[in-house]
């Protein structure tokens, strides 16, 4: 596994590398030696941030984790990606999905699936047009974090959601 790390407002000494590469580099185990690891360590105030992205065809394994210390939010963001690679192993070699960046063993291996994704309610609803900026009020009005609607500019199906800061964001398919 290779690592990319970069530092915002913060210098990578080499302790917090060391730190790194020791807690996420337990992930080897579950990767082929080429997969690369971004991490970005941050702060910002108080706040101590660690950003770790694991690209692969077709899917990111991503995670962040926010504390008062570096190392805690290191030690946090290994256990989280861990959790998820057993969450969605299953998922991921069914379909072969991205199966050529793990190991062998790692796939061979059977994980309890303790955090089975399970759907407890279902909702139909009329998608009316409109723009990404009437969705936004939508939303709001409704109280939620996210609203599906089609966009009265493409006629396609979009997402507006609700973004850290109190701004907002826009998913649109790509054609």
């Amino acid at each position: 596994m290779r690592f990319i790390i970069l530092g915002k407002n913060i210098e990578v000494t080499p302790g917090l590398k060391t730190a790194v590469e020791d807690k996420i580099g337990k992930l080897e185990k579950y990767f082929t030696p080429e997969t690369e690891a971004h991490v970005t360590l941050s702060v910002e105030k108080d706040r101590q941030k660690i950003e770790v992205t694991i690209p692969m065809k077709g899917n990111i394994i991503r995670s962040e984790q926010v504390s008062n210390d570096m190392y805690v939010s290191i030690d946090l963001v290994e256990e989280i990606i861990e959790r998820q690679l057993k969450k969605y192993k299953t998922k991921l070699t069914d379909k072969q999905q991205s199966a050529g960046y793990f190991k062998q063993e790692y796939l061979d291996n059977d994980y309890m699936d303790d955090e089975d994704v399970k759907i407890i309610r279902s909702k139909k609803f009329d998608i009316k047009p409109m723009y990404p900026e009437d969705a936004c009020v939508q939303m709001e009005l409704l109280g939620h974090n996210f609203f599906v609607f089609c966009n009265a500019e493409t006629d396609q199906v979009n997402v507006v959601y609700k973004r850290k800061g109190g701004t907002y964001g826009l998913i649109e398919p790509e054609v």
